[in-house]
This record gives structure tokens, sequence and C-alpha cells, in this order.
């Protein structure tokens, strides 16, 4: 009897965990496991580059040293989603990732693209990444705007495909003055706490 009262309180508590990740907007789908030799693309604008630290303190040289695997940096300053179309197909095939961290869609917003057209362009940047078989964590930006929080159209982007997501990070840097280098880069600080956010979210999926 009090093992299965012991049991339920155990199942319970997974639950409400799991509840609270999906409130938050966070999705852990499992992810391929990956080899020591296995390469994980970091793809997307100044915020995969590294813009506001040193290339020592980017994200992907952080996540690297975290998980243990090669982390490849394919971050272009100022970067559209339409851009990273034209670049993706390539960087994929000499890279040969197992896995590809997306952010991108920030740049968009800032210029006022449509949001229609900027959920369309990154579906079309997974499909590129699943045709190759590819897997994809999807990495949220918030909208440039007072309060603003992630965008939706990625929370929705990620339940569609079912692929990881991390929904919070980058909202939670980018309001917080101790982890920004200006209104709209992390810091070294910044970077490290996406990176350790990131390498938890591989964790969980299974990925190392």
């Amino acid at each position: 009897m009090k093992l299965a009262c012991q049991r339920k309180f155990v199942c319970i508590g997974l639950l409400l965990v799991c509840a609270v990740l999906t409130a938050c907007g966070d999705r852990t789908p499992a992810l391929p496991r990956l080899a020591p030799d296995d390469v994980v693309l970091a793809f997307g604008d100044s915020l995969t580059y590294g813009t506001g630290a040193s290339e020592a303190e980017s994200y992907p040289v952080v996540l690297s040293s975290l998980i243990g695997r090669p982390v490849v940096s394919a971050g272009v300053p100022g970067e559209l989603t339409a851009g990273g179309l034209a670049r993706l197909a390539g960087v994929l095939d000499t890279v040969q990732p197992r896995i590809m961290l997306l952010c991108l869609g920030g740049n968009d917003m800032l210029r006022k693209v449509n949001a229609a057209q900027i959920e369309a362009n990154l579906r079309e940047l997974i499909d590129i990444a699943i045709a190759r078989g590819v897997a994809v964590v999807l990495i949220g930006v918030p909208k440039p705007a007072l309060f603003g929080g992630t965008a939706s159209f990625y929370e929705r982007i990620a339940d569609d495909y079912a692929i990881a997501f991390d929904g919070n990070t980058v909202n939670e840097i980018l309001k917080n003055n101790e982890y920004k280098s200006d209104p709209i880069h992390p810091n070294a600080l910044g970077y490290r706490k996406l990176a350790t956010a990131l390498s938890e979210l591989l964790r969980l999926g299974g990925a190392i």
C-alpha cells in the first residue's frame, strides 16, 4: 500500500513537471542519440554568431564544451529567414549534422516582415533539414515590443512538427540587463545561459 502511494505521488509529480514545461512553451520530444563524433549545427543569425561577446563566448562554442560534441556555428548577423533558406541546403550538405538548432526570425520581425511569411519560411527550413534526416530543435525569439514575449508562431510550428522547442530562454535573457550586451543581443553570461538551457533540452530529449 505504501509503495503504491509513493508511485502515485511520483507520477503526479512528473505530470506537474510536464504541465509546467508545456505551459512555458517548451517541448522535448525524443532526439537521436549523438555519437561522440556526431555534429550539431547551430544555424541562425547574430544570436548564433555571438554578437555582443567573443567567439569563444558564443553559445555554440559553450554548448560544445557542455555536451562534449562538435557544434558548428553557422550564424550570419542580420540574416532574415529568406536568407537562411538560400543557404541552408548547402550548409547541411557540407556539415552533415545529426541535429540542427534553428534560431531565426528576429530580424524579420525587426524589419516588419509579415508574420505569415516568417512562419512559412521557418517551416520550409525545417522541411529542408528533415528531408536530409536531420533532427531539428527550434529556438523561439521574442517580438520586438515591450512585454512582447516569444512570437506565437514558434510554438505552433513546434507543435505541428512535434520537434524539440525552447520557447523561453532567449526571451528571458533579453528581459534581463544582466544578460544583455545591448537591447537585442546577449552578453557572455546570456550566451552561456542559452547554451546551458539547450544542453539540458538535448539531455532530456536523449541526445546526450
